[in-house]
């Protein structure tokens, strides 16, 4: 179990010389963990899992075990301190407002505990889950929808070089359709 844990996990060196690891979820390890970040403040309006327990410990059993998703817990210095979703395009939702690839790939993300907001930790850690993402040579696009009103998120994507597409209205949201080109550059997607 441990070597295939290893396996699982993917290391890289912060700007700042820390240390991140992204790593499975694990029920057993991170579900109450999860459950607590979906209950903070900073994270009910975009994610919207502020759910009763029972109702979450099924819902987190059904993403567990849906095939086109991996769930990830990001860890700077052996401290979990955020939350990674990263999906197939073409099986999601999002491939209902574009013409996914089959290998194009979605992120969705948190940072859990406040200590870790504010800090310039997400734009470093959303290009360390791209290079994770973009081991996998036949990715040459990651998505994101972020809350049209998470201007953050926005601004970080930005950052990171995603490119607007389009707003989306998601059953949940009105996201910001954006993406990312791994080989190829300044491509637009069919709207």
């Amino acid at each position: 179990m441990e070597q295939m844990r290893q396996a699982l996990e993917h290391r890289s060196v912060l700007p700042d010389g820390r240390f991140v690891t992204f790593r499975e979820f694990s029920m057993e390890e991170d579900v109450e963990r999860l459950y607590t970040w979906m209950h903070k403040e900073h994270v009910i309006p975009f994610w919207q899992l502020n759910l009763p327990w029972d109702t979450f410990l099924s819902h987190v059993d059904r993403s567990i075990n849906d095939a086109h998703q991996r769930m990830w817990i990001g860890v700077i210095e052996n401290v979990p301190m955020s939350y990674w979703e990263t999906y197939e395009a073409k099986d999601d939702i999002i491939g209902r407002y574009y013409d996914a690839a089959a290998h194009d790939k979605g992120i969705h993300l948190l940072f859990g505990p406040e200590s870790y907001l504010g800090r310039g930790l997400a734009e470093p850690m959303v290009e360390q889950m791209l290079n994770v993402i973009y081991q996998d040579e036949k990715v040459e696009k990651v998505l994101a929808e972020p809350d049209i009103e998470n201007k953050k998120m926005i601004h970080v994507f930005l950052k990171c070089g995603f490119q607007p597409v389009k707003p989306i209205d998601l059953p949940d949201k009105t996201g910001l359709l954006m993406v990312h080109y791994h080989r190829r550059g300044g491509e637009n997607i069919d709207s």
